[in-house]
């Protein structure tokens, strides 16, 4: 029954390369929220690694090209502007960890 469920589900989807595509960008999407929640679990405090970023612009640009194709204006927009503020935030966490680890290099001499 479930299988003959599931068939009926996914026949009335048109499953091509670009909505495998399209899943995959929102795996990215979600993997990142994954990848933060267990860094923030293991440090006990809020944390949000670079890679949350790097997921972020990859799901980003994977999603702006679906939109592209898709001819979606809602999703064109919403993909520009994510890549964006990631872009932004990725650049200002690097430039934290530096200032972090010319801190760590002052003490240390």
């Amino acid at each position: 029954m479930f299988s003959e469920l599931f068939g009926k589900f996914v026949s009335y989807f048109k499953i091509d390369f670009w909505v495998i595509w399209g899943l995959a960008a929102q795996g990215f999407f979600f993997l990142r929220l994954i990848i933060q929640w267990l860094q923030s679990e293991k440090e006990k405090k809020t944390i949000v690694p670079l890679s949350f970023w790097w997921l972020g612009i990859i799901g980003a640009i994977m999603l702006f090209l679906y939109a592209i194709v898709r001819k979606d204006l809602v999703f064109i927009l919403t993909s520009v502007l994510q890549l964006i503020i990631y872009s932004r935030n990725f650049k200002i966490a690097l430039d934290a960890k530096d200032k972090v680890s010319t801190i760590v290099d002052r003490e240390n001499e």
